[in-house]
């Protein structure tokens, strides 16, 4: 029996084939068979409706100067612009680029993981240090003021 599987279809969702069930009683013609769709979990992405969710690392430098970054879609790689002083955790739109589902189709949105590098040479270690004594910067003063809103 072959089934024709609708783009986007949900998970737990049922597909009815007429008169491919069980024979009738007395002769009656077959009833109908119901198969019940389980969606594999994806690797990289994960579902909500029609929008998916990722996770992509993306470098301290990017996160607070801003850049540009490729991330994976369902096509392949596309390009997302990442805004200057873009914090771990937040979400990155990427219009349409989710589940097709009903002549639409969802947003993907890539979630920010900071990655910080782990081993650095003495000029970097130099200028981090430099960039310590300029900065104003006080993260826990941040987090303080906002839970103060």
């Amino acid at each position: 029996i072959k089934l024709k599987i609708p783009a986007g279809i949900e998970d737990g969702s049922r597909l009815r084939s007429v008169r491919n069930g069980e024979a009738g009683l007395r002769g009656g013609p077959p009833g109908d068979l119901y198969v019940v769709i389980h969606i594999k979990e994806h690797e990289v992405f994960e579902r909500e409706e029609s929008n998916l969710f990722c996770e992509v690392p993306v470098a301290f430098s990017v996160a607070t100067l801003g850049g540009e970054l490729n991330v994976p879609t369902l096509e392949g790689q596309a390009q997302l612009k990442v805004p200057a002083g873009t914090r771990a955790g937040q979400h990155l739109r990427l219009s349409g680029r989710g589940m097709t589902r009903g002549g639409g189709s969802g947003n993907l949105f890539a979630t920010v993981r900071i990655e910080v590098p782990t081993v650095v040479d003495d000029r970097q270690r130099a200028l981090f240090e430099e960039l310590a004594t300029l900065s104003n910067f006080n993260p826990r003063a941040q987090l303080d003021q906002e839970a103060a809103r």
